[in-house]
């Protein structure tokens, strides 16, 4: 007989919800700005809740880094990597991009990572690995799109995949922040042919 009062209670909760809110919350307000109580409010979650699924606020804050670089990070790169023509993928990963940093959907603009994440790198334990590692990630599976390209033909040999992908991220990275400053998606994307021939030019 299986003794109930001993099994854990279900979770009354949407996990990832709650991870989203309270990303929101750190996105809005920092890490050291981000109460407990306005992370627990948000997350629609008492203090023993939160503690019990999440952890404390650091290991809380770190999960939603987790989140945010495998979920919300990862559509543009997704899309870029599914799309068969070359500059249709860079067009569609950049207007991705700017769609994303003009408006988040989650009540923030610009990037989580370089926003409010990146100010604690040294700061919080465990953010500056995570940090490089999305960094790292992302400009990887960009390069191996270009690398497909250089198999087909599409792109010259000697392309320079990994640069590319690199110049390609840090371009997403000033529409993030142009976002947060206040540029609409119409400025931003004034010059995107222009970015578009710079990213395949050889």
């Amino acid at each position: 007989m299986i003794d109930t009062k001993k099994m854990g209670r279900p979770r009354k909760f949407d996990y990832e919800e709650a991870l989203l809110n309270a990303m929101s919350v750190f996105w809005a307000k920092g890490y050291d700005g981000a109460s407990l109580r306005d992370l627990t409010k948000a997350m629609g979650i008492t203090g023993p809740s939160m503690y019990a699924a999440f952890g404390d606020k650091r290991e809380l804050f770190l999960k939603t880094i987790d989140q945010y670089s495998d979920v919300n990070g990862c559509k543009p790169v997704v899309d870029f990597e599914a799309e068969e023509d070359i500059e249709k993928a860079v067009r569609g990963f950049l207007e991705e991009v700017i769609n994303y940093a003009t408006d988040s959907g989650y009540g923030a603009k610009g990037c989580f990572l370089a926003s409010s994440v990146s100010t604690n790198i040294g700061q919080v334990e465990g953010v500056d690995e995570r940090v490089r590692k999305a960094i790292d990630d992302t400009d990887q599976r960009l390069a191996q799109r270009f690398d497909r390209e250089k198999e087909k033909g599409t792109l010259p040999a000697d392309f320079p995949s990994l640069e590319r992908a690199a110049l390609l991220y840090d371009i997403r990275q000033g529409y993030m922040f142009r976002g947060r400053a206040g540029w609409d998606a119409d400025q931003l994307k004034q010059d995107l042919d222009h970015r578009v021939e710079m990213i395949l030019s050889h």
